[in-house]
């Protein structure tokens, strides 16, 4: 299975484009190296390259893990804003909430194209056309064998790639790229980590747009808007006391924060990650994570004592 390993990073990030979970993705790539290991007396290296082959296993598998599945989704996705910031935190532990990528630990090509946003929007494209998105614009498959791989016409892969093309088009911010290593953006994700390590919910608020959303799967509930961002930040840090620790990190290809409470028995206890979409200068999206599987998926300490962000990581690098 040696002569496979050098396609697991990429097939893990394409599997997950395709299904929104990581842990999913992971099993899906593995299911794939098995097919590959089993079927490797029938490859035919003179019709397609090894990295092809793949791709059309693991395509196959997508599709299968999909069929008949509720889509993920994040909590914005699927009803109205909330303005009550003392709303009940009761988690839907029955939706398939949207899981975001760790960076870290795959090395995968295109990080613009895993931003939160876009994973979200290309759940709600039927599993083909989502199949026929990536291979093409993303990984730069030819139409003739995206066509081989899911078996169908040049035609048919040229008229769902307009669709799903056409129905990304209608989906807001998908333009708002953020580039975590660009010094504003770092110096903006510094900066709030800072004024939460104060409790400085002015400040805090001070750093978003006037319109920034606020969600916080697996809790179906979501805040859009400058004002109801900082009554529950008000909330938390009544909740949850106002000793945090902060350390930044990339997710999604994106600038992201995981966040540590001060424990009972000293030390600071991981809390949530939080993944930011900056633009302008400011925060416009925070969505944060809280469920201990997505947590276990970045390889976080769960447990350190440490000082804070400012002064632990003064050059502000994103590990």
């Amino acid at each position: 299975m040696s002569e496979f390993e050098a396609y697991r990073g990429e097939l893990i990030g394409y599997c997950y484009r395709m299904l929104g979970s990581v842990h999913e993705a992971e099993d899906v790539v593995q299911e794939t190296m098995l097919r590959a290991w089993r079927a490797r007396d029938r490859y035919d290296s003179t019709r397609a390259s090894v990295r092809t082959w793949l791709y059309r296993i693991a395509t196959n598998a997508c599709l299968t893990a999909l069929d008949g599945r509720a889509r993920r989704a994040l909590p914005s996705g699927l009803g109205a804003a909330s303005d009550d910031p003392g709303a009940d935190l009761l988690p839907a532990l029955d939706i398939p909430w949207l899981q975001p990528y760790p960076d870290v630990r795959f090395e995968t090509a295109a990080r613009d194209d895993l931003r939160l946003a876009l994973i979200a929007a290309m759940q709600l494209l039927p599993p083909r056309q989502r199949a026929v998105l990536v291979l093409r614009e993303v990984l730069e498959f030819s139409a003739a064998e995206v066509a081989r791989q899911l078996e169908t016409s040049v035609a048919a892969v040229n008229s769902a790639l307009q669709r799903a093309r056409a129905a990304l088009a209608d989906v807001p911010g998908l333009d708002q790229v953020t580039e975590p290593d660009d010094p504003e953006v770092r110096a903006v994700i510094r900066r709030y980590a800072q004024a939460f390590e104060n409790a400085d919910v002015p400040a805090l608020v001070r750093l978003v747009t006037t319109d920034a959303v606020m969600e916080m799967p697996p809790v179906p509930l979501w805040y859009r808007g400058s004002r109801d961002y900082g009554r529950f930040l008000d909330r938390v840090f009544a909740m949850r006391g106002t000793d945090w620790r902060m350390r930044p990190l990339t997710a999604n290809g994106q600038p992201a924060l995981a966040a540590y409470a001060a424990a009972t028995d000293g030390g600071y206890r991981l809390h949530t990650l939080q993944v930011f979409t900056v633009t302008g200068g400011r925060i416009a999206r925070n969505v944060v994570f809280a469920d201990p599987g997505v947590l276990a998926a970045f390889e976080l300490p769960e447990k350190f004592r440490g000082t804070a962000m400012s002064r632990d990581d003064p050059a502000g690098r994103y590990r």
